[in-house]
């Protein structure tokens, strides 16, 4: 248990708990608009981003980051150019940023690119720039939640009575976009890009087992987000597991659970 009083530890578990906010706060609007894949494509985006940066010698989440800002737009762009079958932009971008992320690092073979903290998450070695990062990000999440919650209740649940209402949809659209890249960008380091997307979607697919309304659920998913990655950071730092990893199983121990749970509650009624 000594590791807990460590200085890198302590900035871990702060990173951690900050990013436990943002993260399944953004999710549950993206579950809910059964946009749950954006994240994976984002992620991947953003790890493209990340090897160019290493390979110009400039802060690699900063760079991830306005790549994955550029992706949200182009993912606007083309659920706008195929209404009835708006998935494709997902794909389409996802596949472009795997292609993109596949030629950078065959690039930068010889300048020594690692990015397997990126990949599968590193928080045990976040720095004050990253911190810094995150902390301005959660920030402008909670800020824009916060101040637009009732526009994005009405677009969540029924976007063609937004428009009707006169609120501009794209706008909302492409602010909620945003802010997915940006929370995105600030937690690979700490769960990695291949697990990112289980921290926006599991701690909402949580909360619709257990929420009774939409207050409910914005609570739901930042209790349990935190709830893992405390615990997970604890245990993985004891048994000195991969934290990303213990993160997003402890997060499907707790889905299964509520899920057992709820069928128990149900059989015995």
């Amino acid at each position: 248990m000594e590791i807990i009083t460590t200085e890198f530890f302590q900035r871990a578990l702060l990173g951690g708990m900050i990013i436990g906010i943002t993260a399944p706060l953004i999710g549950i609007f993206l579950v809910l608009r059964r946009l749950s894949m954006i994240g994976d494509t984002l992620s991947h985006v953003s790890i493209a981003g990340v090897a160019l940066g290493f390979l110009i010698g400039v802060y690699p989440v900063a760079i991830g980051l306005l790549f994955a800002i550029a992706a949200s737009f182009a993912i606007e762009k083309l659920r706008k150019a195929y209404k009835t079958y708006a998935e494709l932009s997902i794909a389409i971008i996802m596949s472009g940023g795997v292609a993109l992320a596949s030629i950078l690092f065959t690039v930068g073979k010889g300048f020594n690119i690692n990015v397997n903290g990126y990949l599968f998450g590193s928080i045990l070695t976040l720095g004050s720039a990253d911190l810094i990062t995150i902390a301005v990000v959660t920030v402008v999440v909670l800020v824009a939640v916060w101040t637009q919650l009732k526009e994005l209740f009405l677009l969540t649940f029924d976007e063609d009575a937004a428009a009707v209402s006169g609120l501009p949809v794209r706008f909302y659209n492409v602010m909620i976009s945003v802010l997915t890249a940006l929370v995105i960008s600030a937690s690979i380091k700490i769960v990695g890009a291949l697990l990112v997307s289980a921290l926006l979607t599991i701690p909402a697919a949580c909360s619709l087992i257990i929420a009774r309304s939409f207050r409910q659920s914005i609570i739901t998913v930042v209790v349990i987000g935190e709830l893992a990655v405390v615990a997970g950071l604890l245990i993985a730092g004891v048994w000195n597991l991969a934290p990303g990893g213990t993160i997003v199983l402890l997060l499907i121990v707790i889905l299964l659970a509520l899920m057992l749970l709820k069928r128990g509650m149900r059989t015995g009624n």
